[in-house]
């Protein structure tokens, strides 16, 4: 899907609704959990 994504086939605007640096990945589980957030890209 990553793939997808980077080359413009899918709009992650659809699929992604949170994103957070990697460092904050317990951030992005955390926003899942409390159902605050979907999906969750981390960014490097």
């Amino acid at each position: 899907m990553v793939e997808r994504v980077l080359d413009g086939r899918i709009d992650p605007g659809r699929v992604v609704d949170l994103t957070v640096p990697l460092d904050e990945v317990a951030e992005g589980y955390r926003a899942m959990d409390e159902r605050r957030a979907i999906k969750v890209l981390l960014r490097p």
